[in-house]
């Protein structure tokens, strides 16, 4: 049975943005957002993360370090009985220095191979299904993939959403304040549909 999804940025959506988590220590959970991600959890969602990291590509961190950081991610919802379906991220840069990584991808947002990739994990309703993100590119991302957008006004949100969404084809299709009010304002709509 085909079930929604909640496609969510990790850094500036789900945990502190810090420019690059280049130490485990750096890995800051956005206070609600493990409450939000339970309600998810609830209330029948997939919850995915759809991730940027071309700190990889750039030389800043080992790939090693993007999975210790989810195994870090994955215990701290655990803890407060939460649980993602599935972490998907990119980390390839075509301007980058490490070879392998520094090489033009489907997957690096706003491109949908993110998404490709969960809906040949899960049988996703596309329909019911959103993204919720902190920058322009999730919005982007929505777009693309034919999907609701919701824009937080965590990490980068405020200010893509003062300087960067005015003129834009591409809005958000509802703002909220962070990750929980986003996800508050998802279950609502699906109680109206």
């Amino acid at each position: 049975m085909k079930r929604p999804a909640v496609f969510m940025d990790r850094d500036g959506t789900i945990n502190e943005q810090m420019g690059y988590i280049n130490h485990p220590s750096r890995f800051v959970l956005l206070p609600g957002a493990a409450q939000a991600i339970r309600l998810l959890n609830l209330h029948g969602f997939l919850a995915i993360v759809v991730s940027n990291q071309s700190g990889v590509a750039r030389g800043y961190f080992p790939l090693e370090l993007v999975h210790e950081v989810h195994d870090i991610l994955r215990a701290r919802l655990r803890e407060q009985g939460a649980h993602l379906d599935g972490i998907y991220f990119c980390p390839h840069y075509e301007g980058g220095k490490v070879p392998g990584f520094s090489v033009p991808c489907e997957c690096r947002k706003p491109r949908t191979g993110l998404i490709r990739m969960a809906r040949e994990a899960y049988d996703i309703d596309m329909e019911r299904s959103y993204v919720v993100g902190d920058r322009f590119s999730d919005m982007e991302l929505a777009s693309r993939a034919g999907l609701r957008g919701i824009l937080v006004e965590t990490g980068y949100g405020r200010g893509d959403l003062a300087y960067v969404l005015p003129g834009r084809d591409v809005q958000p299709d509802h703002v909220a304040v962070d990750l929980h009010a986003a996800v508050e304002w998802i279950v609502e709509c699906e109680r109206d549909a």
